[in-house]
């Protein structure tokens, strides 16, 4: 039987598994697998040809017993309604298994926004706003960027909500530029999340970072940075990287700052001096101690899970793990540090975001970062010390955690 790679079906499996072995009641599980509303919209934005193209958007707010929705906006082509939902539900846990007052959502528009000029992003950014802002704010949903959205995006879509309410709201939106209410340390966090669950799952598992491997799919935002982190904290040897253009290989390892520099200069990771060219197959199944997949959902499946070699599968990306790879990598004896874990350090930040935005008091980075390691740290061995306690495997402890948590906070409202 063919895998089944649909993002919400495979993050409706997931809690399926976690359900049987917490014993949930049916009602709540059946409560659980769907979000508690979605909206659907479309957006006409005027080109600058003169012409009005509609776009495609959605927003899903998962659950949000636990608090507010949080969760970033993707404008990406092949955006999906079901994509959407998994991510929203991946936050849901994800908020949970940090143990912050939020809980999940997700939005995206289906565009290419790499077609559009900065004049069409932002009345394509604006119209999106215009059509989420009575359902959204500090108290109901804070959205924040995601895959090819940035500071700026977030910008104007803050300034066309405040706009509309007549007032400012600045923990409305995460993700902004400083001189916005944007906090210290936002930009790297999730990727310095990543790191500090690195560091703890090398410790258990007697692994040392100086000196050791690791090949990193996806260059953006939290591919470079975790390359950088890998560097500079650990003295982690990376070897191979890639972009949606390609990928480059080189035994000795890679300087983050000389990568990033021909990055600025072509765009691409492809043809840097020194390394050869990799392909994404390749790069995933490399004899490396850390695997670090960074881009997007279902790169490791029942097609290449028996040929992945790394010790430990930090996932940076969301959803980048299918079921079947996971049964694969549990008999192999491959450590996965599971998305929603390893990845929290982006919401943990924007709730940081939200809690000065709040108080009108920002913090240093250095302080920023602290919390953001106490809080990773904490999460890392409640799911480490449910694993071992459970005798299941991480992502399964991830979401025994997450979803314990969640449930409660819907029976002590009397949801369920």
């Amino acid at each position: 039987m063919a895998e089944n790679l649909n993002p919400f079906a495979i993050a409706q499996a997931q809690l399926d598994e976690a359900a049987e072995v917490l014993g949930l009641d049916p009602d709540m599980h059946a409560f659980l697998r769907r979000p508690q509303r979605e909206f659907h919209f479309s957006i006409p934005v005027k080109m600058d040809d003169g012409t009005t193209k509609t776009f495609q958007g959605f927003r899903v707010q998962y659950n949000d017993a636990r608090g507010p929705a949080k969760g970033g906006i993707r404008f990406h082509p092949d955006e999906t309604i079901d994509t959407v939902r998994a991510l929203a539900a991946w936050m849901t846990w994800k908020t949970a298994v940090a143990d912050i007052p939020l809980g999940g959502g997700k939005g995206g528009v289906i565009c290419n926004p790499r077609e559009l000029s900065t004049g069409e992003l932002e009345r394509l950014s604006r119209g999106y706003m215009r059509n989420i802002a009575r359902y959204v704010g500090l108290f109901q949903d804070s959205p924040a960027p995601d895959v090819n959205t940035n500071p700026q995006i977030m910008a104007w879509m803050l300034d066309e909500y405040e706009t509309i309410m007549g007032h400012r709201e600045p923990g409305t939106i995460t993700g902004k530029p400083l001189a916005l209410g944007g906090s210290a340390g936002r930009g790297p966090a999730t990727a310095m999340g990543g790191m500090y669950t690195i560091r703890e799952a090398a410790k258990v598992l007697g692994i040392e970072l100086k000196g050791a491997t690791a090949a990193i799919q996806g260059f953006g935002n939290v591919g470079s940075f975790a390359a950088k982190l890998a560097q500079e904290m650990f003295g982690i040897k990376v070897i191979a990287l890639s972009d949606e253009f390609g990928g480059i290989y080189n035994a000795n390892g890679f300087d983050y700052h000389e990568v990033a520099a021909h990055m600025a200069k072509t765009g691409k990771v492809i043809d840097f001096p020194g390394s050869v060219p990799i392909s994404n197959k390749d790069l995933l199944e490399l004899g490396v101690d850390i695997l670090i997949p960074a881009a997007i959902e279902n790169q490791l499946t029942s097609a290449n899970a028996e040929n992945i070699k790394a010790k430990i599968i930090a996932e940076l990306a969301n959803g980048p793990t299918t079921p079947d790879a996971d049964n694969v990598f549990e008999r192999k004896g491959i450590y996965v540090i599971p998305d929603f874990l390893c990845n929290a350090g982006g919401v943990t930040v924007s709730y940081f975001e939200m809690v000065q935005n709040a108080y009108q008091y920002y913090w240093t980075e250095e302080m920023v970062n602290q919390r953001l390691d106490e809080k990773m740290t904490h999460a890392f061995h409640a799911v480490h010390n449910m694993a071992q306690q459970k005798k299941v495997y991480t992502r399964v402890a991830a979401y025994l955690v997450s979803v314990s948590r969640v449930a409660e906070a819907v029976r002590l409202r009397g949801w369920v």
